[in-house]
């Protein structure tokens, strides 16, 4: 943690849409991204201290291929991979060099192209990084023919309603939602809207998830212009915009234990929103709008009990009584989430911070503006693992 951090305002962001993989490349995406957040920041990227740019799978200085067409400067470009969270490890890398006084302008960026299908091991010649998840899995459930991921969040989904009598329709009901939010969105890579019985009646994968339970592979980029206070004021670009608070937490002993919840990272969820709340002197009753990891239902409705919204086990009242939708205490994934907005790995994480500040600041489509936003609450998680929490606020 960074002792009396500086005051870190998000000057400028930018994202493409996101859809099926194969239609545009990366550098082109990257491009799109990256200027739309130097043209939100009023900047030109000469004045861009340090670039962090995300992504999962490619070669190793993508990174600099994806910033070089924004300007060739000669400043240091970090390559940044930690897996579905690689995005907001990025945003995180900026965040900690503008707070800590470092630097005062800062580019983060993430952009990924993948592949059709189903994700898949990519190096069979060494251990795999997640082969002590996989062991939990194995010794809980064991394994079926069917994608690795959807197991362990379909696993933790059985697991919650084991535990706590919560339904497959209210798992079900995650998805009716944030499909419906992603109707007015037009950077999400799926708009169109499912009744409960649609998304009950879908191709099952792993039970209880249908398809329409289980984010996609998707192409896209994102970015966001973190600078200093004294750099927004000098340079006239403020947009009245800061991060709060944010953290990183990894795997604790509790994630290897017999439990496919802790698996998946529920406890990684409560440390760091534990240490964002505290951080920020911000918790759940200051938040209107939050983007949150929904790569398969079950984790969103675990991530409601992770971050504080309702005690354990009580999520799935939480989405029966419409509580994470508009008119509720919570809007939560306005944008559709991954379910409905897409996941390329490295971009997703900043494309929950485009949403967050295009909701603060008001710049949303009307139907989808989120009323009154004055505080909003990012998570994403990757399994392996690391979670990034960042409490924004609108000053």
């Amino acid at each position: 943690m960074i002792k009396n951090p500086r005051k870190v305002s998000v000057i400028g962001v930018g994202m493409t849409q996101f859809f099926k993989p194969g239609e545009k490349d990366y550098p082109e995406l990257s491009k799109q991204a990256g200027d739309q957040a130097l043209k939100d920041a009023g900047i030109a990227y000469d004045v861009i201290e340090q670039a962090f740019v995300g992504y999962v799978y490619g070669e190793s200085t993508c990174g600099q291929r994806a910033v070089y067409q924004l300007g060739l400067t000669g400043i240091p470009v970090y390559n940044v991979n930690n897996n579905c969270s690689t995005g907001s490890t990025a945003l995180y890398l900026a965040y900690q060099a503008i707070a800590s006084g470092m630097n005062d302008c800062v580019l983060a960026l993430g952009f990924e192209k993948m592949e059709r299908g189903s994700l898949g091991a990519k190096f069979t010649d060494r251990t795999h990084p997640m082969d002590q998840h996989m062991q939990v899995m194995m010794s809980t459930q064991g394994f079926e023919s069917a994608p690795a991921a959807a197991q362990m969040f379909g696993g933790a989904g059985r697991e919650h309603m084991q535990r706590y009598g919560t339904t497959k329709e209210q798992l079900a009901k995650v998805a009716v939602k944030n499909r419906r939010h992603a109707v007015a969105n037009p950077r999400s890579q799926f708009r169109q809207a499912s009744s409960l019985e649609e998304i009950l009646a879908a191709p099952m994968v792993f039970e209880p998830l249908t398809k329409f339970q289980c984010c996609p592979t998707s192409d896209g980029a994102a970015a966001a212009v973190l600078c200093s206070e004294e750099f927004a004021k000098k340079h006239g670009v403020d947009k009245g915009v800061s991060i709060a608070a944010m953290t990183m937490t990894t795997d604790f002993p509790t994630s290897f234990e017999q439990s496919m919840i802790k698996m998946v990272g529920q406890d990684l969820t409560k440390a760091a929103a534990t240490k964002v709340y505290e951080q920020s002197g911000l918790g759940p009753e200051d938040v209107q709008v939050i983007e949150l990891h929904d790569c398969f239902t079950p984790n969103e409705i675990i991530t409601y009990e992770g971050l504080g919204l309702c005690g354990e086990g009580e999520a799935g009242k939480l989405i029966d009584d419409n509580q994470t939708t508009y008119g509720g205490r919570w809007v939560v994934n306005p944008s559709g989430g991954l379910l409905s907005k897409g996941h390329p790995l490295g971009a997703t994480g900043l494309a929950q911070c485009f949403e967050l500040n295009s909701q603060l600041r008001g710049l949303v489509e009307p139907e989808r503006q989120v009323q009154g936003a004055k505080v909003g609450l990012q998570h994403n998680l990757g399994l392996g693992g690391a979670c990034v929490i960042a409490m924004y606020r609108r000053d």
